[in-house]
């Protein structure tokens, strides 16, 4: 079977990466892939944008894909998968109406509703001065949202009323028509994703993700710095009653609302101090970098697990197998990044940093001319796995110490939490 990858970040390349490990996948294509997709073994790279629907449906029926695997939400929610299941593809990835969950964000709060799943209190505003009202009303804390994509950055944590009410402002100019405003909750987050053919579903380890990008989780959003799995904030009592009270009844929602939702479900938690999960949002795709620690971890057949999935047959799989231990990847960005930052510069140490056996996940990479070069804000991801938590810790750092590019920037508290956890567990 060949399997086409649409995107080209990290979460792409370690899927990539994953598929050639299936036997009965023998070549993979990435549209339009990096420079780390461009150097896997019998992975091809078509340079061709993620919303361009029509030329990618070409590239897959001309090299008789028997697969397609989305990974951004982009395409999703413009309906790459409708569209490719009309040519006759079989493709991983939710409709352009299931991928609401993630486009809308007033749309995934009705659906929470519906299913009695539960989440913050929350508003839904096309209008500044009701918003603004509302906020006057409320009082601060508060999580302004826009209703719509915005790579990852459409999510402002405010203090106070001011920033707030700055939040709404700034949204509306950005072009946004609706926003929601909700309640802010207390706790630790944790990413739970689960894959899903439309009535079963099968989670995956829990992951943790540090989405700012200055130590200590402050500065700006970004689209996360660097992640682990398992995190131990989720416990096995935990992960049962996400599934039961959180997966399971959105799931059913979807179907009574006629929806056919086969693809990632992956629920951006908080557990609140006594415990209780409460999502935060919903997303329609793999994360990212969270992929990059859940795959290393996985021993059971990617492509087994998404075909069951396309095909409605995920009930008839055995259980997912895990390797033990615990896998950590850190980020390592460009210079000025998640604001404006160069490109061009020149990667060195890749292989250095593999040859202590970490892998090296690329995102924004190019090969040119047989040098890698930066050419995205998030440039690759140093994935460990060990059999605990702080020697994968270390050897991803060790890793990172080989690899040079001019502006190179990480952080060097990715796990600080799982530390944390670990130091009130020991005696």
């Amino acid at each position: 079977m060949k399997a086409l990858i649409v995107g080209n970040g990290g979460r792409e390349h370690a899927l990539a990466w994953k598929f050639q490990q299936s036997p009965q996948v023998n070549q993979v294509i990435c549209v339009p892939g990096n420079g780390g997709t461009a150097m896997l073994p019998n992975c091809i790279n078509i340079p061709l944008p993620v919303d361009d629907l029509e030329g990618i449906a070409r590239a897959a029926l001309v090299n008789g894909v028997g697969l397609v695997v989305v990974g951004p939400e982009l395409p999703l929610a413009l309906g790459i998968t409708d569209y490719l299941q009309g040519q006759g593809l079989k493709v991983f990835g939710p409709s352009k109406v299931g991928a609401q969950i993630e486009a809308s964000k007033a749309w995934a709060k009705a659906l929470m509703a519906e299913a009695g799943v539960p989440t913050a209190a929350w508003a839904v505003f096309s209008d500044r001065v009701a918003a603004k009202a509302y906020i006057a009303q409320q009082g601060a804390p508060l999580v302004v949202k826009a209703d719509g994509l915005a790579a990852g950055k459409g999510v402002i944590v405010c203090g106070s009323e001011a920033e707030a009410e700055q939040a709404v402002d700034s949204l509306f100019q950005q072009g946004f028509s609706t926003i929601v405003i909700e309640e802010q909750l207390a706790g630790e987050e944790v990413s739970v994703l689960a894959i899903a053919d439309g009535k079963t579903l099968r989670m995956l380890l829990p992951a943790q993700d540090h989405k700012r990008i200055g130590e200590g989780d402050t500065g700006a959003n970004t689209g996360g710095m660097g992640a682990y799995a398992p995190a131990p904030v989720l416990t096995p009592a935990l992960s049962e009653q996400v599934e039961r009270n959180i997966l399971q009844p959105t799931l059913r929602a979807l179907q009574q609302r006629g929806i056919d939702y086969r693809g990632v479900l992956y629920a951006g938690l908080m557990i609140a101090p006594g415990g209780k999960p409460s999502v935060l949002e919903f997303n329609c795709r793999f994360g990212d970098p969270e992929t990059q620690v859940l795959l290393p971890l996985l021993e059971s057949s990617l492509a087994d697990i998404l075909s069951a999935c396309v095909d409605g047959r995920l009930d008839q799989l055995p259980p997912l197998q895990w390797r033990s231990g615990s896998a950590v990847c850190v980020v390592a960005s460009a210079e000025g990044y998640p604001g404006s930052y160069s490109k061009g510069m020149a990667i060195a140490g890749i292989e250095s940093a593999q040859a202590q056996d970490v892998l090296v996940f690329q995102a924004g990479t190019k090969l040119q001319q047989q040098q890698l070069i930066v050419t995205g804000g998030r440039v690759l991801g140093v994935t460990a796995v060990s059999s605990d938590f702080d020697s994968a810790i270390a050897k991803a750092y060790r890793g990172l110490e080989s690899i040079q590019f001019p502006g190179i920037y990480y952080r060097r508290d990715i796990g600080y939490r799982v530390r944390h956890h670990n130091s009130e567990a020991s005696p």
